[in-house]
C-alpha cells in the first residue's frame, strides 16, 4: 500500500508543479487557462488524497523508502506523519484554485494572473516534496521551490510599495531559516555519517552535538512556524498578498515549520528536559502576545495574520507537552498533547483559510482591508457573514466546532500533568490558564471584528456599494465551513487517523489509546448542548431580523438623526484591552489638535508596531549602516581594487581553512 502511496502522492506533485504552465503560453485574459488550472490542481488533489487513504488504511505504519541508488536510500517515502500533514496541502490548494476563479480573474487582473496560478501550483508541490522527503538533498529542493514560490506570491501586485517591502522582509526570513538548515543537514552529516533523515541509535551523537542540531533546527523551523519572537516576517506578507494566498501560507505554509520540528524530534531518542520546556513555554509566550498584538489591529488581515502566531501557539503547547512526556515517560501526556497539537494543525488549516477567504470576499467586495471603513455588510453578504462568524466560533475554541476539540485535547493534557507528577505539576499551573486567557482575548477580538465588519451601519462608500461574492468563492467558504462543524461534531473520525500518527511519533509501543484518554461522553454532551444553543441563537436572531420593526420618532438629546459616526469602531472597542497590555503594544496616538473657536477637523490615529521587525530589526539595521558608513570608502568603482580585494580575501580563506581541512573533510568523507 505504501508503494502505491509515494508513486500517487509523486504523480500529484508533478501534476501540481505543470498546473499553471500551460497557461503561461495563452493570452492574459483567456479564460481556458484558468479552467485548466483548476483542473490539474483538483486532479492532482484528488490523486495526492487517494495516496493518503491508502497510507492510512494501511496496518503497518513503518516508512516505506522509495528507492534512489545515487543517494544510497531513498530520496522520498511516505507514512502516517507524511500522509497527515499532507491533507491540508491538497485541501487548501485545491480550494484556494477554485476561489481564485472569481477572486483573481484574468479580467479583472490581466498582468499577474497567469504568474499566480503558476507559482501557486510551484508552492504545493514544494511543500508536497519536502513533506515525504526522507533525505536532506530532497528536503531542501522542496523547501527552497515553496519559499521562492511563496515570495513572487507576496509580491504579486508589486506595484505597491508596502507589498514589496513585505515580499523583501519573508525573503530575507525566509533564507536565513533556510541557511540554518543547511548548517543542521551538514552538523547531521558529520554527526551520523548520513544525509538521510532517519533516527540516530541511542547514545550515537554527543549531548553537545544534539545540543547544537535541535538549537537549529529550532531557530530554522521555528522562524518558518512563525513562532514569536521569529514572527515579523509574517503579518506584512500575509496581509499583504491576495486573500487566498493569504489562506495557504497562513493555514498550510506555516504548517511546514511545524512539521519539521515534529519530525525534528523523531530523530533523536533521548534528549535534555530543556528543550521540552522550551517549547512548552516558547508555545505559551506566542499564543499570549500573538492575540494581543492581534486586537490592536485595524486592518482585518493583519488581525488574522497575528492570530495565525496565536494559534501555532496553540500547537506548540501540545507539541512541548508531548516532548515533556516522552522526556518524563508519561505516555498520557505524549498522546493528549500530540493529539492536540496535530488535530491542531488541521483545525488551523480550516478555520484560518476560511477567514481568510471571508476576508477576501470582503476586500473584493468593498476595495479596502480597513476595519473602521466596513460596517454593515452582514445585509448586503449574508453568506460572507455567516461563514465568518463560523471560522470565528472555531478559531476562539468554542463547542460545538472544531477549535474546541484540539484544545480540549492539550486541556486535557495539562490537567492529567496537575493529577500525575506532583514534582512537575508546574505543566498545568503554566499551560492551563495561559490557554483559557488566551481563548477569552480571542473572543473578545472576533466580537470586534465580526461586528465592526458586518454589523451596524456603513461607515464609509466603500461598505455601501459591496454585494454578495460569486459562486466560486462561496463554494470553498461552504466546504470549509462543514468541515469545521463536522469534526467538531464528530471528533470520534478523527481518532484512527490521529492514533496512527501519533504511533510513528512515539519511540515506544502505545500501550494508551487517545480513546481511553479522553472523556467522549461528557465531551459529546458539551458539544450536544453548545449545538443546541447555536442553532436556538441563530434562529432567534433570524426571527428578530425578520420581524416588522417598529417605526417612531427618535429622542434627539441634541441630534435629530443617528449616523454611523456614533457607532462603536474597532479601535474604540478594542481601547480598554489595548490600555491593559499598554507595556507591551506600546500604541502609537496621534491626538487631533484642536484650536481656535472653529476648529478644523480633526481625528485620533492609533497605530500599533510590530515589537520585533519595527522596534528592534529595522531600527538595528539602520544603526549599523550608520557606524559601518566608513565601510563605503571602499568602494571606489575602479576594478583594480576590486580585484585586489578579491585576492586578499582568497589568501585569508586559504590561510584560516588550513586548521579546519580535517574536519572539512570529516564532514563529507564520513
Amino acid at each position: 500500500m505504501n508503494i502505491a502511496s509515494v508513486d500517487l502522492i509523486s504523480a500529484s506533485i508533478i501534476l501540481l508543479a505543470l498546473s499553471g504552465i500551460p497557461g503561461l503560453f495563452m493570452r492574459p485574459l483567456s479564460s481556458l487557462s484558468v479552467w485548466l488550472n483548476v483542473l490539474l490542481v483538483l486532479l492532482a488533489s484528488l490523486t495526492g488524497f487517494i495516496g493518503i487513504i491508502f497510507c492510512f488504511i494501511n496496518p503497518d505504519p513503518s516508512l516505506y523508502l522509495s528507492p534512489w541508488p545515487a543517494v544510497g536510500g531513498g530520496l522520498v517515502g511516505i507514512d502516517a506523519i507524511s500522509a497527515f500533514f499532507l491533507c491540508p496541502v491538497f485541501l487548501i490548494g485545491a480550494l484556494g484554485a477554485v476561489y481564485s476563479i472569481g477572486y483573481w480573474s484574468p479580467k479583472e487582473r490581466p498582468r499577474t494572473a497567469r504568474s499566480l496560478r503558476a507559482f501557486w501550483g510551484l508552492a504545493l508541490s514544494g511543500m508536497s516534496l519536502l513533506i515525504i522527503s526522507k533525505h536532506s538533498l530532497s528536503f531542501l529542493l522542496g523547501w527552497e521551490i515553496m519559499a521562492l514560490s511563496a515570495f513572487f506570491l507576496v509580491s504579486t501586485e508589486d506595484e505597491k510599495r508596502e507589498c514589496r517591502k513585505s515580499a523583501l522582509v519573508y525573503l530575507i526570513a525566509t533564507h536565513v531559516g533556510t541557511l540554518t538548515l543547511f548548517g543542521f543537514f551538514c552538523l547531521w552529516r558529520y554527526a551520523t555519517g548520513s544525509f538521510d533523515l532517519v533516527p540516530s541509535a541511542q547514545g550515537s551523537i554527543p549531548a553537545i552535538t544534539k545540543n547544537i542540531l535541535i538549537c537549529l533546527g529550532l531557530f530554522g523551523f521555528g522562524l518558518k512556524a512563525g513562532a514569536m519572537p521569529f514572527h515579523f516576517w509574517l503579518p506584512g506578507a500575509h496581509a499583504n498578498a491576495p486573500s487566498h494566498v493569504s489562506a495557504l501560507l497562513s493555514g498550510v505554509m506555516l504548517k511546514m515549520g511545524i512539521y519539521g520540528l515534529v519530525r525534528l524530534f523523531t530523530l533523536f531518542p533521548g534528549f535534555s528536559p530543556f528543550w521540552g520546556w522550551f517549547v512548552l513555554i516558547m508555545g505559551l509566550v506566542s499564543g499570549l502576545l500573538g492575540v494581543v498584538l492581534a486586537i490592536a489591529q485595524h486592518d482585518i488581515k493583519k488581525l488574522l495574520a497575528y492570530h495565525s502566531v496565536e494559534n501555532i501557539g496553540i500547537i506548540l503547547m501540545g507539541l512541548g507537552l508531548a516532548l515533556l512526556g516522552r522526556i518524563y515517560h508519561r505516555e498520557e501526556w505524549v498522546v493528549l498533547g500530540m493529539a492536540g497539537c496535530l488535530l491542531h494543525v488541521w483545525n488551523h488549516a480550516i478555520f484560518k483559510s476560511l477567514l481568510f477567504f471571508g476576508a477576501g470576499s470582503v476586500l473584493h467586495a468593498s476595495g479596502t482591508r480597513q476595519i473602521d471603513l466596513l460596517g454593515g455588510l452582514g445585509k448586503k453578504m449574508p453568506f460572507t457573514a455567516g461563514a465568518f462568524l463560523l471560522g470565528a466560533i472555531a478559531i476562539c475554541g468554542l463547542p460545538p466546532l472544531n477549535g474546541f476539540i484540539s484544545e480540549f485535547f492539550i486541556f486535557i493534557g495539562f490537567f492529567s500533568s496537575a493529577v500525575s507528577a506532583k514534582n512537575i505539576s508546574s505543566i498545568a499551573l503554566l499551560g492551563a490558564p495561559v490557554l483559557s486567557m488566551i481563548g477569552a482575548l480571542a473572543v473578545s477580538c472576533f466580537v470586534k471584528a465580526h461586528g465592526a465588519v458586518f454589523l451596524g451601519s456603513p461607515r464609509s462608500p466603500f461598505a455601501a456599494r459591496s454585494a454578495e461574492s460569486s459562486l466560486s468563492m462561496l463554494v470553498p467558504m461552504g466546504v470549509l465551513s462543514l468541515l469545521c462543524a463536522v469534526i467538531g461534531l464528530f471528533p470520534f473520525l478523527t481518532i484512527p487517523v490521529l492514533e496512527k500518527t501519533i504511533a510513528v511519533w512515539q519511540t515506544v509501543p502505545a500501550t494508551m489509546s487517545l480513546s481511553e484518554l479522553i472523556p467522549f461522553g461528557s465531551l459529546g454532551k458539551i458539544i450536544l448542548i453548545a449545538g443546541i444553543l447555536l442553532v436556538l441563537s441563530i434562529i432567534a436572531v433570524t426571527l428578530r431580523a425578520r420581524s416588522r420593526a417598529r417605526k417612531t420618532v427618535t429622542w434627539d438629546c441634541g441630534y435629530a438623526k443617528s449616523d454611523a459616526r456614533i457607532q462603536y469602531t474597532a479601535a474604540s472597542f478594542a481601547r480598554s484591552l489595548v490600555v491593559l497590555f499598554n507595556w507591551f503594544l506600546r500604541p502609537r496616538n496621534n491626538l487631533p489638535v484642536m484650536e481656535g473657536h472653529f476648529p478644523a477637523n480633526g481625528a485620533l490615529d492609533s497605530h500599533v508596531e510590530d515589537p520585533v521587525l519595527d522596534r528592534q530589526l529595522i531600527p538595528g539595521f539602520y544603526f549599523l549602516r550608520d557606524k559601518l558608513r566608513w565601510f563605503y570608502r571602499f568602494q571606489q568603482g575602479q576594478t583594480q581594487l576590486y580585484i585586489l580585494y578579491l585576492v586578499f580575501m582568497l589568501g585569508i580563506l586559504l590561510v584560516t581553512l588550513i586548521p579546519f581541512k580535517q574536519l572539512f573533510f570529516a564532514m563529507f568523507t564520513k
